[in-house]
């Protein structure tokens, strides 16, 4: 059964839009991570943003824009985020992922914001779902080389993240840092079997 969705009401176009869209991101990132740092919970910048990060250190302009705001964080210290975040105006949010594979941690921008406005949490150690190739990263997967302003995980530690995913989204991640030269064929032997082939397929057709 097709799924009918109201049609968009555009507005006019905008560059302050634009850039305010980016801008929110940014922001959002920036205060959850110093919040945490304050409190002493142990995080790590995944997702889109970190692989931003990455690339920008070779070329900023492969960087993509991104709408998500993804965390690394133990489950223990869940309670103690919690209670620093909401503190600083952040709203949680446990939310049923599809298919009954568990729930998705996150922490709303304030009242009324949509799940896009948010900070979502992957849990370190823990597979995503239970078909889940590999676990994601140990929280101590940090770079320390990074000068952001906040903990980035580490590349080995993130192209495993975006195999294990392999959405639309994280293959073309993964081709970015393949266009910067962070990742090429001789990383078939740094990443675990399981997810070799993935990596091969992308070797094999960067085009799609």
């Amino acid at each position: 059964m097709a799924l009918h969705l109201p049609k968009p009401v555009l507005g006019p176009v905008s560059w302050e839009n634009m850039a305010r869209g980016i801008e929110k991101v940014r922001e959002r990132l920036l205060r959850a991570t110093a919040v945490l740092e304050s409190a002493g919970v142990p995080y790590a910048v995944i997702g889109g943003n970190a692989v931003a990060a990455w690339v920008s250190r070779v070329d900023e302009s492969v960087v993509r824009n991104t709408q998500d705001v993804d965390l690394l964080l133990r489950r223990d210290d869940l309670p103690q985020a919690k209670v620093a975040l909401e503190a600083a105006g952040f709203v949680h949010r446990s939310v049923s992922i599809l298919r009954g594979k568990g729930d998705m941690e996150m922490f709303l921008d304030g009242p009324g914001a949509k799940a896009r406005d948010a900070v979502h949490l992957i849990f370190a150690g823990e597979k995503v779902t239970e078909d889940s190739l590999e676990p994601s990263p140990l929280i101590d997967e940090i770079d320390p080389g990074a000068t952001e302003g906040f903990r980035l995980l580490r590349l080995e530690a993130l192209v495993c993240m975006k195999l294990t995913s392999f959405r639309l989204k994280d293959r073309v991640h993964l081709l970015d840092m393949m266009e910067t030269g962070q990742l090429d064929a001789s990383w078939l032997d740094r990443v675990p079997a399981s997810l070799r082939g993935r990596l091969q397929e992308l070797l094999d057709n960067p085009e799609g």
